[in-house]
């Protein structure tokens, strides 16, 4: 271990305590931070200076953040804690319930809740005074408890992006229960069976060993058997928080008993595509995603839709793509590169798989229209267009990925480019 010189503590000592006191919130809102790093905040500061706020913020960025999915939470809690004088006084206002019918002009950025609850450290909200507030208004307000939605039910409705720590961790529960069940396809080829279609082979080499008399008639039915699930999941900076979500359902999908896959296939994207299907085959979700993140190098990286598909179909397309596949594409679809080359790999991976359902967290937004190229390129070429940005979103996905007839938002949207003036394409088959 390295040998740490005496500390020397900047003029004003209070700068120091404040930086223990924001270690301390990062480490309640889950990055690992120990007393060393501490220490070396400190002096990174003491050598740096504070004068100027980016240099500040990029130097306790480097020694706090040891990790990608880690900026997110780190950003918000500086934000909170450094440059908003008033920070307490405005999550505490924005933890409050809405109880006069008013919501907040604004929802929660991504984390700032989990943000919120580390440097609140499980102080309580001010209780709204009922008295005051009727003598203001002139109504008396009255809350029927009766109608309102359990916290579960809350809790399936709300953004991943948007859940604290302790809600995050309930929807992982959640979701670990979750299951993705799918219907068998009937195959070509059959089995002997007690009734069904009469099997000519079977009943003349019957006949046969009587001497060709015919005594009974021999029956067939066609087998069944179970596609595959193939998983395309964007881990780039837009997606990372709803592809961590996302893949702790695909890992339960994965060691789902009876669920009817027959194997569960999964990739990541961003710059590159990485498969990380046997990584979801430990049975320990933390240990399964620990090992699939240190395999995917480029977790909150850019995006390259078009390359990386192109990479799977050349790749891994005839490899588990037979027999039937569904295919996941999970992604928001915003890609810089040459809009008709991710047309082109579209199509061939829709050729490829017996279904290719597209889900996308953009879909959450009522005013969602598919103006960006990527998006306008890859819609004509999938089967189903669903929200992902929640459970209950991941329910209903549940609850039709098997039904052929389900298009989800699809051909709402195709009329809007088509009313836009954009190419539209039939995809019905």
């Amino acid at each position: 271990m390295p040998e740490y010189a005496p500390l020397e503590l900047p003029d004003d000592p209070k700068l120091a305590g404040n930086i223990m006191h924001f270690a301390r919130s990062l480490r309640r809102a889950g990055i690992s931070i120990g007393p060393g790093r501490v220490l070396d905040a400190i002096r990174a500061v003491s050598a740096a200076g504070f004068t100027e706020r980016r240099d500040f913020y990029w130097t306790l960025h480097a020694c706090f953040v040891s990790r990608p999915e880690q900026r997110v939470v780190f950003a918000q809690v500086f934000r909170l804690y450094w440059r908003d004088p008033r920070y307490l006084e405005h999550m505490m206002a924005a933890m409050v319930p809405a109880v006069r019918g008013v919501q907040e002009d604004r929802g929660a950025q991504a984390a700032e809740k989990r943000a919120a609850e580390a440097l609140l450290d499980g102080a309580e909200a001010p209780e709204a005074n009922p008295k005051k507030e009727d003598e203001d208004s002139g109504t008396e307000i009255e809350i029927d408890a009766s109608f309102t939605m359990s916290a579960e039910e809350k809790l399936k409705t709300l953004d991943f992006e948007q859940m604290s720590t302790a809600e995050m961790a309930q929807a992982k529960a959640i979701l670990a229960r979750l299951k993705l069940p799918v219907d068998p396809i009937r195959a070509r080829r059959t089995r002997a069976a007690d009734a069904g279609r009469i099997d000519a082979a079977r009943t003349l080499r019957a006949a046969m060993r009587q001497g060709g008399e015919l005594h009974d008639l021999k029956w067939k039915t066609p087998k069944v058997r179970y596609p595959n699930l193939v998983v395309l999941c964007d881990i780039s900076g837009s997606m990372s928080q709803y592809s961590r979500v996302v893949l702790h359902f695909l890992h339960a999908v994965s060691n789902a008993k009876g669920a009817g896959w027959a194997k569960v296939h999964a990739f990541t994207f961003g710059t590159r595509l990485t498969n990380i299907t046997r990584h979801l085959a430990q049975r320990d979700v933390d240990a399964a995603l620990k090992a699939a993140g240190a395999e995917a190098q480029d977790w909150e990286g850019g995006t390259r839709i078009g390359a990386c598909l192109e990479a799977f179909n050349r790749d891994w397309s005839r490899r588990v793509l037979g027999q039937g596949s569904v295919m996941l594409l999970i992604t928001d679809g915003l890609d810089r590169d040459d809009p008709q080359a991710l047309a082109k790999q579209m199509e061939r991976l829709q050729l490829s798989a017996r279904r290719l359902i597209w889900i996308n967290p953009l879909l959450r937004w009522d005013a969602f229209a598919p103006k960006a190229r990527g998006i306008a390129a890859m819609l004509p070429y999938v089967d189903s267009f669903r929200a992902g940005h929640s459970i209950a979103s991941l329910e209903a996905l549940a609850q039709v990925i098997s039904n052929r007839d389900d298009v989800g938002d699809r051909d709402r949207l195709l009329r809007m480019m088509s009313d836009d003036g954009l190419p539209e394409r039939s995809v019905l088959r």
